[in-house]
């Protein structure tokens, strides 16, 4: 065990300090007490989240406030899902497996999503592209990442509502891969207070390590300046490859992302 590892022992007596309502600890039985435990622990979970949304509204806090609030939350979290249940007797096995799925996996090109994996719903893409140019790919790059990489926290509530914006100009397999994955660059912005808005965007043919273009794929080189207005203002850069295709003769649609 390394030096800094905690012995069971420690592990219980930091379980035995978290204060629990009496009507908790009077529950009975060993399994009914565990059970109410844990809803109590969600409960604060929730409460805290409320009030860090609702005091946000009130009075935007800054940097250092907002990373002590976001390690709290993420304390609670960890604590609640991988230690206090096995240090409780619970028998979640296998709940602790992560996946975490790549920005661009094959399974973008317009293949189905496997059975039984629920992803976020987003709107139909036909209604919506009706009202948009997709015959030119080098338009249909510059739309979206126009569209994506503008974001306004306060307003959009997460980082979702970007990839909705932009959801006419993709495949609908990426679609789903954007809305479910956490987005870094979103979780930057917001612990800097700030709302981004692109100011232009170039593009142009990708780099010679990418495959060539043909009638139903072409690669992208996009760069995109964006100007922040947060608790410091200031102005980024970025550079994003993307493959749009058309094997379906309905229009250019982004179907992959190199570069988030």
């Amino acid at each position: 065990m390394g030096k800094n590892e905690r012995t069971p022992d420690e592990w219980r007596e930091i379980l035995d300090s978290f204060e629990y309502p009496e009507e908790v600890r009077k529950t009975k039985g060993r399994r009914g007490r565990r059970e109410a435990k844990r809803e109590h622990r969600e409960a604060v979970r929730r409460r805290t989240k409320e009030w860090v949304r609702e005091e946000r509204r009130r009075d935007p806090i800054r940097p250092a406030g907002a990373l002590i609030i976001v390690v709290v939350i993420l304390g609670l979290g960890l604590g609640a899902r991988y230690v206090w249940p096995s240090l409780l007797g619970g028998d979640d096995k296998g709940g602790s497996v992560t996946a975490t799925a790549s920005p661009t996996p094959g399974a973008q090109d317009d293949k189905p999503t496997a059975a039984g994996t629920s992803a976020p719903s987003a709107p139909p893409s036909s209604s919506a592209s009706a009202a948009v140019d997709l015959d030119d790919p080098d338009h249909v790059a510059e739309e979206f990442v126009r569209l994506y990489l503008t974001r306004n926290p306060p307003k959009d509530g997460d980082h979702t509502a970007s990839v909705l914006r932009a959801e006419p100009y993709m495949r609908p397999a990426l679609v789903e891969n954007l809305a479910a994955q956490a987005d870094q660059a979103w979780n930057k912005l917001v612990s800097r207070g700030g709302i981004a808005t692109v100011r232009t965007v170039k593009v142009e043919p990708a780099g010679t390590d990418l495959p060539v273009d043909t009638p139903i794929r072409v690669w992208r080189k996009t760069t995109a300046k964006i100007d922040v207005e947060g608790y410091e203002d200031y102005s980024e850069t970025t550079v994003l490859q993307v493959e749009l295709t058309n094997g379906d003769g309905t229009g250019w649609r982004v179907s992959r992302i190199l570069g988030l």
